[in-house]
């Protein structure tokens, strides 16, 4: 079995915002190009255009559907990778040393020579983050794109992991967490960030942002809306037909006629508004 390192003077990891994830899976799918491209065997894909794809990956994407007590039912999209445990279970397990925590920065890897593909340490890790690699017959993890971090021939901006790098909404965010002073341990502290599955006792060093409540339209409070606070009256008069017919008793009725505006052409013209649809009736006079 492998001893643990205690302790790393870094906590290199990861600082996922599920606010603002959109579940588009950019960063899975440049996850995937550069570890297949630059990083040990590549993620082995089997029957990818068949009956039963399957294929290694390290980073995936659930999407789930969350109601609170006191808020109203919203969508989360939910990241999943490796998430560099201080009390990584999947490194205790290893049976030939192959799994290993780094004592410089703390980063859990995997010495492709010598693991032998037992699966003995995706038992262990709670959070479901190793892989197979059934074509190379050893098992694939996150490494924090290593190879991009300590590159010096990248661009500083380019040195954080493929999948922070990609990510378009700014879900995903790299540093270091055992510096109180560096960018993602501030956002830890302001915004309430959490461990995944703390009961585990693992320890991760990744951690995750909560969603802001959403709340609930129907319950909320109406404000009546001036004119001067829109970009001119009709769309205020819209606006507040809109309300109105919201309170009719009966829905099927259109609207509620407000203003007549005559042409220089002598037509007459109705503005009527009502259930979403903007109506111009023109009349000769």
């Amino acid at each position: 079995m492998t001893t643990l390192v205690h302790n790393t003077p870094k906590k290199l990891g990861l600082v996922i915002d599920l606010d603002v994830c959109v579940g588009c899976h950019a960063c899975a799918v440049n996850c995937k190009e550069w570890n297949t491209g630059g990083y040990g065997a590549a993620l082995a894909d089997t029957d990818a255009y068949g009956a039963n794809p399957d294929g290694a990956w390290l980073n995936r994407i659930h999407t789930y559907e969350v109601t609170p007590k006191d808020a109203a039912t919203q969508i989360v999209h939910f990241p999943r990778s490796c998430l560099h445990c201080e009390q990584a279970p999947c490194v205790t397990v290893c049976p030939t040393g192959a799994s290993y925590k780094r004592a410089e920065d703390g980063i859990v890897l995997v010495n492709e020579d010598w693991c032998i593909g037992c699966g003995l340490c995706a038992w262990a890790c709670p959070y479901g983050a190793r892989e197979i690699d059934v074509v190379a017959g050893v098992m694939k993890k996150c490494t924090l794109c290593i190879d991009r971090i300590y590159n010096e021939n990248l661009p500083v901006e380019d040195r954080e992991p493929a999948c922070v790098r990609t990510c378009p909404a700014n879900a995903r965010h790299f540093g270091d967490l055992a510096d109180e002073q560096s960018d993602v341990s501030k956002m830890v502290k302001e915004r309430g960030g959490f461990d995944l599955m703390p009961e585990q006792k693992t320890k991760p060093v990744n951690k995750y942002l909560p969603p802001r409540r959403k709340h609930d339209a129907g319950h909320s409070s109406q404000k009546t809306t001036s004119a001067s606070e829109t970009t001119g009256f009709w769309v205020w008069l819209d606006q507040a037909l809109g309300r109105l017919s919201k309170l009719c008793i009966q829905r099927c009725l259109l609207l509620l006629l407000l203003h007549c505006l005559v042409s220089d052409t002598g037509c007459l013209f109705l503005f009527v508004s009502g259930y979403g649809r903007r109506i111009l009736i023109k009349l000769c006079c």
